[in-house]
């Protein structure tokens, strides 16, 4: 037996043990393979729940719904109401922690007919390691997280995903629109349209990864591979793209020439080489 083959086994042993699951399912790879494993489970009720806010965009909604259809689960959007909450919408350093509490409110609300029902997440071993104030909410609603429990990190999760044949085996991961906006810029949804307009210009123009961050004064910071920079570096591309962010709304556009770096709003966390939590 492969170690792929014999992680898949785990997973599913590990979630049928459940018997009634409801997923956070947001149609990335993480909670994608979690759907798939809880489908060969068993189970004797399953549903896979997406949140659908101005942090979510259009194209991560679709493709939930895509990778739900191919999987088979059955699946429910619903709305979550974060934006309404001023700890959120004030965009402190936990403000992931407010949104992921509000979502899994929201999921015990729907499966609150039946309390043997189990909430799991997709969260991996490897997002253990970062500042994740979303993995507490999560622990203080009894969320399972059978992935890290296993230890199955970000690449065993691609492989899973590769086994199961999912389509987004190899999406690129995507975190809330809110996560582009800098702590201490009140998170708004003209701010979230204006990033995701940004980025999907970004993407229609080929580049296979984009992250548009939001600074104080309305300057935005332009994040792609960093093997990808010296095309939008290019004088025409850069001018474009500064005309076209100036035009959804930005004051001021740069380009980071560090390249992409998942999680690099939380740089200002960092002090003495130790992270505030």
């Amino acid at each position: 037996m492969s170690i792929v083959s014999s992680n898949a086994e785990r997973l599913i042993g590990r979630i049928a043990t459940f018997r009634r699951v409801t997923v956070a399912f947001s149609g990335g790879v993480d909670s994608s393979v979690v759907a798939a494993a809880a489908m060969r489970a068993g189970l004797d009720s399953l549903l896979a729940v997406t949140a659908n806010s101005p942090s979510v965009p259009e194209w991560q909604l679709q493709w939930a719904g895509r990778i739900a259809q191919q999987i088979g689960i059955e699946q429910q959007v619903v709305a979550t109401d974060e934006a309404n909450r001023e700890e959120y919408l004030r965009n402190d350093t936990r403000r992931c922690f407010y949104c992921k509490e509000t979502l899994y409110r929201t999921l015990a609300q729907l499966a609150s007919h039946d309390p043997t029902t189990v909430l799991v997440s997709g969260t991996n071993a490897d997002d253990l390691g970062d500042y994740r104030p979303g993995i507490e909410a999560g622990n203080l609603a009894a969320v399972q997280t059978p992935l890290a429990d296993l230890g199955l990190g970000k690449q065993d999760v691609r492989e899973l995903a590769r086994f199961f044949g999912l389509e987004n085996a190899e999406l690129p991961a995507s975190p809330c629109l809110a996560s582009r906006v800098a702590y201490g810029v009140p998170v708004t949804p003209e701010r979230l349209l204006r990033v995701e307009r940004a980025e999907s210009w970004l993407r229609d123009r080929g580049f296979s990864d984009v992250r548009v961050r939001v600074h104080h004064d309305e300057l935005a910071r332009v994040e792609v591979p960093a093997t990808e920079l010296s095309r939008l570096l290019n004088s025409s591309l850069a001018a474009q793209l500064n005309e076209t962010l100036r035009t959804i709304g930005f004051r001021f556009v740069t380009i980071d020439l560090q390249g992409l770096e998942s999680g690099s709003m939380n740089r200002v966390l960092v002090r003495i080489g130790e992270k505030i939590h």
